[in-house]
């Protein structure tokens, strides 16, 4: 896929759907194409389908129309009601922890291993110290209770890079380029056309509706409680939120890009309590398809700082599950953990709650279990099974 369209296509449809979040649903949520679906359109989805790419987005728009229609409906908006609180507060840590791993990872502070997966960085790299730098600013602003302390700490750390001489400045002067390349080239077409297999189309579509389901459930309860946009365990506007996350995969899929769903980086927006704050970041997100030189300026290392940072207000969850009963806890670590370690929110909910759901039943607690937990783990150990 032509690279230059796919980052206009990535542009336009966070702008598109995050505008639509604002005004609709009223909620401080942004929506782009999702780091893990990514993953899984160019490493598994268009191998399968014979290395199409047009037919993986076909499969990502009939996923995004399926998901639509579930969303519009009582039923996806009782599945996420129906997560138990030890699952809920679990689910946001375990996102804490994923977005502080993306952070250190960006900062050089972890380092791919093949003996230990795992191991430290060069610490003494001056990429790292940049990064440490901007961490320290944001705490020390926030603390403070200085507004706007999250963007601060990235402008101060790369302008550090850039008179370091370890960013160039940007070329104000480069056009945008064309998303004429991807743009409305999905197609549908079948095996005996040359396209692909009917059970690999199945798969995919629905491996692509899982994820979405999941990754968008997950995340959007865990901006709202971290938000304060829970009202008696209910997201504020749930089912509106769900209906435009869903329809931005939809929308994804015309402009040429994998599903998209609700961002976990929402949070660095903390603070925010309306739409105004989605609405905010659509226009910035337009405004980067005119200066892309400037907003690619930013390098990861100094954007790392606040994905730790946001961290921190995410692992508060923690204390509020009831450690002292292990059928509640035990599945809540499990959830916590695998997010990261998986690197998928997806895969991480799905194990914790197969973890629940196992326990108790083992423990004569199965009354316990609601039907939306068992739906959602039954469709996790089908896609294992089968994928």
């Amino acid at each position: 896929m032509d690279r230059g369209a796919v980052i206009m296509a990535t542009a336009l449809s966070a702008a598109i759907t995050t505008l639509a979040m604002g005004p609709w649903a009223n909620l401080p949520v942004a929506l782009a194409p999702g780091m893990g679906q990514n993953a899984y359109f160019a490493f598994t989805a268009v191998p399968l389908l014979a290395g199409d790419w047009r037919l993986a987005l076909g499969c990502v728009f009939i996923a995004g129309i399926l998901f639509t229609a579930l969303s519009a409906s009582p039923a996806r908006e009782a599945l996420v009601n129906a997560i138990p609180t030890s699952q809920k507060r679990a689910i946001g840590a375990g996102i804490g922890f994923f977005l502080a791993m993306i952070g250190f990872q960006g900062a050089g502070m972890l380092a791919a291993s093949p003996a230990t997966l795992l191991q430290a960085g060069n610490l003494a790299d001056p990429k790292f110290l940049i990064a440490a730098f901007g961490l320290f600013v944001i705490a020390a602003l926030w603390a403070r209770k200085v507004t706007g302390a999250v963007l601060i700490g990235i402008a101060a750390a790369t302008a550090l890079a850039m008179a370091s001489g370890l960013q160039p400045l940007p070329d104000l002067t480069a056009p945008p380029p064309s998303i004429a390349p991807v743009f409305a080239q999905l197609h549908f077409t079948p095996l005996s056309t040359g396209g692909a297999p009917a059970g690999a189309l199945a798969l995919v579509i629905g491996v692509f509706l899982f994820l979405n389901l999941l990754d968008a459930s997950g995340t959007l309860t865990a901006v709202g409680h971290q938000a304060g946009l829970m009202q008696d365990g209910k997201l504020r506007n749930g089912r509106k939120a769900l209906v435009t996350d869903a329809g931005g995969t939809v929308a994804g899929a015309v402009l040429g890009t994998s599903p998209v769903t609700a961002y976990i980086e929402s949070a660095a927006g903390a603070g925010g309590k309306t739409g105004l704050v989605a609405v905010t970041v659509a226009v910035l997100f337009v405004a980067a398809l005119v200066l892309a030189p400037l907003a690619g300026a930013v390098p990861p290392y100094a954007t790392a700082p606040a994905l730790v940072f946001v961290a921190v207000l995410f692992a508060k969850d923690l204390k509020e599950i009831a450690w002292g009963d292990v059928t509640e806890a035990l599945p809540a670590l499990i959830t916590a953990l695998a997010i990261p370690l998986t690197f998928s929110i997806a895969e991480g909910i799905g194990i914790g709650f197969v973890t629940y759901c196992a326990l108790k039943l083992m423990t004569g607690r199965w009354r316990e279990i609601s039907a939306g937990v068992v739906v959602i783990a039954l469709a996790f150990m089908a896609k294992v099974a089968f994928a």
